[in-house]
C-alpha cells in the first residue's frame, strides 16, 4: 500500500506524472536548472499538419476571423488624429465546447487514445474541463474533471458552476473541491488510482494544439488584408494560450507581429485564500494566475511546464474587471456577439491599445469563448454585490480588487496599464536561484536563462550578480 498523506503523495509526483503522460521529463534535463525546451516540444508532440488533421476529426479549428466594425467606428471617434487601429476577433466560441481550449484538449485526448489509456483526468476551473470532456466523448474515453469550486462556506462562483454543468453535459464525472492545496492532491491521487492520462494544461500536447490557432490567424489575415496582423492580444493566465498562439504565428511566417499578454487586474487577492476566493469576478485570465505562472512556470502539476510566455511576449498589460464587463456589453450590443468573459479581457485591452495605435494597423483579439447563465455579467455582478463588493459606474482608475468594480461611463475610459516585464524577468531569475540554491552558474544554465527570458546576456548577468550569484561565463 502506498501512503496517501499529502507529503507522501507529493514525493511521488514526478513518477505519477511520468506514468500518466508518457513523457520522461528527465530525458530533457541538463545543467543545474536547464531543460531542452525546443526538443521537448518537437519530440513530444505532433507536426502542425498532423495537428490540423487531428483537430478536424473532432470538429476543432478553422474558426472565423471577424472585424468588429461598429466597435472600430467608436475607436476612431475617440482616438487622436491618425490613431485608431482596427480590431478583428478570432471567434473560438465556434469550437465544439465553445472555447480555444478545444485545440489543447484535442491533441491531448487523441494522444491518450493512441497510447491506450482508458480515460483522461484534468484539474481546471472549467473551460478546459469542458473541452477535455467534449473531446473524450468523441474519442470514446472516460473523463474525470477536478474543479476548485467553493469557499469554506460551500459558496460557489456562478461562472465555475456554469462550467461544471458544461462538463457534466459532455458526460464527464466532476469532482468539486473547496479552495486550497487539496486540488493538486486530489488530482495526483486520482491519476494514481485510475491510471488515466494526465490531460494537463501544461503538457506539450496541450500547448502545441494552440499552434493551429496562431497559424490560422496569420493565414486568414493575409487572405483578408494581404498582411499579417500587427498586434495579437492574448488573454493570459497559465500562459499556454499565448505560448501556443505565438508559436503558430511564427510557423506561419508572422515573425514581426507584436504579442501582447492581457490579464484582469486582481492585485492584492490571493488565489489560494478562502477569504479572497469569492471576492473576484473572474476565475481565469487574471493576474492571480498570470503573474505567478510567468515568474514560476514550473510551479505546476508537471515537472516542466511548456507554457513559457517570456519566450514570446513583447508586452504585458492589465485591465480592470469593470472595463471587461463594459467590453462584454459592447461586443453584445454593438456587434451582436454575446461571448464569455475570458476573451473579453483581451478585447478590453485591445480597445485601449487601438485608441493609441496608428489607424493603418490591425489588432487581433485571438479568442472568444461561449457564454452561459453563470458567465453572464449580471450573474457575476449580482454575486459580487452579495459578497460585499461595491458595483457602480465611474472612472476605472478608482477600481480596487476585492473592494469595488467600477464600470466605465464612457467608451474612451478603457485604458490598459503596462506591467514592467523586466521586473517580472528579474523575479523569475530570483525564483530559479532560490529553488535550485544557485551560488555559481556556468555556461549552459546561463544560456538557458537568456533563452527562457528572451533577454540579452548583460541583463541576465546583472540580474544574477545582483542576487549574489557568481557567473562563470
Amino acid at each position: 500500500m502506498k501512503g496517501l498523506s499529502y507529503e507522501e503523495l507529493m514525493a511521488r509526483k514526478n513518477q505519477i506524472v511520468k506514468e500518466a503522460v508518457g513523457i520522461d521529463y528527465d530525458d530533457f534535463e541538463y545543467g543545474k536548472i536547464a531543460f531542452d525546451y525546443n526538443r521537448m516540444m518537437s519530440e513530444s508532440t505532433y507536426s502542425l499538419e498532423e495537428m490540423i488533421k487531428i483537430q478536424k476529426e473532432t470538429k476543432v479549428g478553422n474558426t472565423p476571423l471577424l472585424e468588429l466594425k461598429n466597435i472600430n467606428k467608436l475607436i476612431k471617434k475617440y482616438a487622436e488624429a491618425g490613431k485608431g487601429a482596427r480590431i478583428f476577433v478570432k471567434d473560438e466560441a465556434a469550437n465544439p465546447s465553445g472555447s480555444f481550449k478545444d485545440r489543447r484538449a484535442s491533441i491531448s485526448v487523441y494522444h491518450a487514445k493512441k497510447l491506450g489509456y482508458e480515460g483522461v483526468v484534468s484539474a481546471t476551473s472549467g473551460n478546459f474541463g469542458a473541452a477535455v470532456a467534449s473531446q473524450a466523448a468523441q474519442r470514446g474515453l472516460k473523463c474525470i474533471i477536478i474543479q476548485e469550486v467553493y469557499d469554506s462556506k460551500k459558496v460557489g462562483q456562478p461562472e465555475i458552476l456554469e462550467k461544471t454543468r458544461k462538463c457534466e453535459a459532455y458526460g464527464a464525472e466532476v469532482i468539486q473541491l473547496t479552495v486550497g492545496p487539496e486540488l493538486f492532491y486530489t488530482f495526483l491521487k486520482t491519476l494514481e488510482e485510475t491510471g488515466y492520462f494526465d490531460a494537463s494544461l501544461n503538457v506539450p500536447f496541450g500547448v502545441a494544439g494552440v499552434e493551429t490557432l496562431g497559424y490560422e490567424i496569420a493565414n486568414q489575415m493575409m487572405e483578408l488584408e494581404g498582411k499579417y496582423p500587427d498586434i495579437v492580444v492574448a488573454t493570459t493566465a497559465g500562459g499556454g494560450n499565448l505560448t501556443g498562439t505565438a508559436r503558430g504565428l511564427i510557423k506561419a511566417g508572422a515573425i514581426n507581429t507584436e504579442i501582447v499578454a492581457a490579464s484582469v487586474n486582481l492585485y492584492g487577492l490571493s488565489m489560494a485564500s478562502d477569504n479572497d476566493f469569492n471576492k473576484k469576478s473572474f476565475t481565469t485570465g487574471h493576474t492571480g494566475f498570470g503573474i505567478p505562472r510567468a515568474i514560476n512556470p514550473d510551479g505546476t502539476d508537471v515537472p516542466r511546464n511548456v507554457s513559457r510566455i517570456f519566450r514570446y511576449m513583447d508586452r504585458f498589460v492589465t485591465i480592470t474587471q469593470g472595463e471587461v464587463f463594459y467590453a462584454t456589453e459592447a461586443l453584445s450590443q454593438l456587434e451582436g456577439l454575446e461571448r464569455g468573459p475570458a476573451g473579453n479581457t483581451s478585447l478590453a485591452a485591445a480597445i485601449g491599445i487601438a485608441m493609441k495605435t496608428d489607424k493603418d494597423k490591425i489588432i487581433v483579439v485571438q479568442e472568444t469563448e461561449y457564454t452561459g447563465a453563470g458567465k453572464h455579467p449580471m450573474s457575476q455582478l449580482t454575486f459580487a454585490k452579495r459578497n460585499g463588493i461595491e458595483v457602480r459606474r465611474g472612472n476605472p482608475k478608482e477600481d480596487k480588487p476585492g473592494v469595488n468594480i467600477i464600470i466605465p461611463e464612457k467608451f474612451y475610459q478603457i485604458n490598459e496599464q503596462n506591467i514592467d516585464i523586466e521586473d517580472l524577468k528579474i523575479r523569475y531569475i530570483k525564483n530559479l536561484v532560490n529553488k535550485y540554491d544557485i551560488k555559481t552558474i556556468e555556461k549552459e544554465d546561463f544560456e538557458f536563462i537568456i533563452e527562457d527570458t528572451n533577454s540579452d546576456a548583460n541583463f541576465v548577468r546583472a540580474s544574477l550578480e545582483n542576487l549574489g550569484v557568481k557567473v562563470l561565463v
